[in-house]
């Protein structure tokens, strides 16, 4: 089969190596799709925390059952996806449920070889069935799902303001979760590109350059002085997340999904008079996949809307870079196998 490595930083090549023998408890799958997120874009530069070389990217999921041991509920040739946290179960944070911030968690594709080569062999606990969506829908299902644990880990209730940071794919899903749960939402990203879909196509009012316009006086307007009750970053931003807390209202909370290295700076007497809340907000949990699934197959969420680009698995190692350009104006990019 074969096999996109990246090496180092901006350094891409195709191996060929044979099919392993399934361990027990694996499931081998044969890709049809592959989302490319931020987190494969930051790999390939050599700016995602977390990372180490050589390794093999991709975790963003279509795929079809091949082989699988010991699961009667799976069968050679379902169309599904993965929860792509692999936890030891043992840790405090798995004891507790949190199996998306496990102490010696395993994502696919960033700690360990990822989803970027023809055949995979995952946990079959991570394997999750299809319910009748496509390819396309099924390969978006994980950063939806990102959106959908920082949405719900944010609490939102109905007639908050909720500024959502960064229109980018984890931030339209994000958009479109804050909607489900009824917030006011407020889009701030200094693409006018991605500021027109959320309006176009997730139905958003109230959209905001601060490259354009005076962010804090938008919001003020647009809040009637009240400013945030919530803020979700998706931008992983430094500038982005450190200016962010000026929007936060008295009893607000700040939820970051977005991640990059930097320190944080926050003005302690203005955070805490505010008695604000800040959480990092990490991966998903199952719960977030089938509310996701869900929220798919009733037409809640329309993730072809997202899919922008295309490309072969034979076309990626000369095509990848490009797609991070901003002249691009990708949304989500989709690998295809077949």
């Amino acid at each position: 089969m074969k096999k996109l490595v990246c090496l180092t930083p901006g350094e891409f090549v195709y191996t060929e190596e044979s099919v392993a023998a399934l361990p027990a408890d694996y499931t081998l799958l044969r890709m049809k799709r592959l989302g490319i997120c931020g987190t494969d874009y930051h790999a390939f530069e050599g700016t995602q925390p977390f990372f180490s070389y050589p390794r093999i990217l991709g975790h963003e999921i279509a795929a079809e059952v091949i082989d699988t041991q010991e699961n009667k509920d799976l069968k050679t040739g379902d169309l599904v996806t993965i929860s792509p946290y692999f936890y030891c179960g043992k840790c405090i944070a798995c004891r507790r449920g949190k199996t998306n911030c496990c102490v010696n968690i395993k994502v696919f594709g960033v700690h360990i070889d990822g989803a970027m080569q023809e055949y995979i062999a995952v946990p079959t606990s991570s394997v999750l069935k299809g319910r009748g969506l496509t390819a396309d829908e099924l390969a978006t299902v994980e950063p939806l799902a990102i959106g959908a644990h920082g949405v719900r880990m944010a609490q939102i209730e109905p007639g908050d303001n909720v500024l959502i940071l960064g229109a980018g794919p984890i931030g339209l899903g994000t958009i479109a979760f804050a909607k489900i749960a009824g917030g006011n939402v407020m889009v701030l990203d200094v693409n006018d590109n991605r500021l027109n879909f959320c309006r176009e196509k997730l139905d958003v009012e109230h959209t905001i350059n601060p490259l354009k316009m005076d962010a804090s006086e938008q919001i003020k307007t647009i809040t009637n002085g009240d400013m945030a009750t919530v803020i979700i970053d998706c931008t992983g931003n430094l500038n982005a997340i450190n200016n962010g807390f000026q929007h936060l209202a008295h009893g607000g909370k700040f939820i970051m999904i977005g991640l990059q290295k930097g320190t944080i700076e926050v003005v302690h007497p203005e955070f805490h008079k505010r008695e604000a809340v800040l959480m990092s907000s990490r991966n998903a949990l199952p719960l977030d996949f089938d509310f996701v699934i869900s929220c798919i197959r009733n037409g809640q969420i329309k993730p072809m809307d997202f899919i922008t680009h295309r490309l072969t698995f034979d076309e990626v190692k000369d095509k990848f870079s490009t797609l991070s350009d901003k002249d691009a104006d990708v949304i989500k990019a989709l690998i295809v196998f077949d």
